[in-house]
């Protein structure tokens, strides 16, 4: 007995093997397949967001200083050197003489004075050669006003007072000829003007004031002979 027992002990122990390898073969074949894993394309790399540019601080305005305030004979001066470029001689003397009035001895008054007044001397030549009597006469009567003015006292000139007297003189006598043509012609108030215009720049002209006097006085007899309708 005791052998029989000792040949069945290796035959069970075979046959748990069995049964054992069996349960395992059996576990591997029902255990599920591993889920798939999906691919996934690959993420960029994330860059981070730029820092905004930070502007300097604003330095506070600066306000300029006002320009220095331009006194009174500078204004002047300047006006009158505007007017000697543009060739109005007459009225740079006027400019250049209220210039001196605010400051006597301005030395921009005095260097150009005589360039002016020398100007306005051509100037009045140009005009009688033009034919344009009045201008021409008073020109040259201006002229003889601003000769002697401080700022021209002690600078030479290339005219003298006489001389610019004489081209008045002239233009006045071809004036009083012009008049006396329209006055025969009975024209009286064509006269009038024309004799007026020779006191306009020399008011002690005694022929040019008569004549004045002695046509007015007609034209107003002959408005009152026969009155206007």
């Amino acid at each position: 007995m005791e052998r029989d027992g000792a040949l069945r002990r290796p035959a069970l122990f075979l046959a748990a093997l069995v049964l054992l390898s069996a349960c395992g073969c059996a576990n591997r074949v029902a255990a599920p397949p591993p889920a798939p894993v999906s691919a996934r394309p690959p993420q960029p790399a994330s860059i981070p967001p730029a820092e905004p540019a930070v502007s300097p601080p604003l330095e506070p305005a600066v306000t300029p200083p006002p320009p220095p305030a331009v006194a009174p004979a500078d204004r002047a001066f300047a006006s009158g050197v505007s007017a000697m470029a543009e060739g109005n001689y007459e009225r740079a003397l006027e400019m250049f003489a209220a210039a001196w009035k605010e400051s006597p001895g301005h030395p921009g008054v005095a260097r150009d004075f005589p360039d002016a007044l020398s100007g306005l001397k051509k100037s009045g030549d140009e005009a009688f050669r033009q034919g344009r009597l009045e201008e021409a006469g008073r020109r040259w009567s201006a002229a003889i006003r601003y000769l002697s003015h401080p700022a021209e006292k002690g600078k030479p000139l290339p005219f003298t007072k006489a001389e610019l007297q004489a081209g008045i003189d002239k233009a006045s006598v071809a004036l009083m000829e012009k008049g006396l043509v329209e006055y025969r012609k009975g024209n009286l108030e064509a006269a009038i003007a024309i004799w007026k215009s020779i006191l306009a720049y020399d008011p002690s002209h005694a022929e040019a004031a008569k004549s004045v006097q002695t046509a007015a006085t007609q034209l107003e007899n002959l408005k009152k002979i026969n009155p206007p309708k």
